[in-house]
């Protein structure tokens, strides 16, 4: 029985990509998209909703015990 192979757009250029355990780079199309996607996250491009939150240090931490 043949496999059914779906075909979806990379998140990054838009190029019609195999969804198949073949491609190493899946979802993307290639370690070029994939990184673009990676250093959009690092520099918070994208984000995901949430409460905002203090941000503390370890040395704060310590001081509270």
């Amino acid at each position: 029985m043949a496999e059914t192979v779906r075909i979806v757009p990379c998140p990054t250029c838009r190029k019609p990509v195999k969804w198949a355990s073949e491609n190493g780079y899946r979802p993307f199309c290639s370690e070029r998209c994939r990184l673009i996607d990676f250093g959009a996250w690092a520099d918070e491009r994208y984000k995901i909703p949430g409460e905002e939150f203090e941000d503390i240090s370890s040395d704060d931490m310590e001081e509270d015990q």
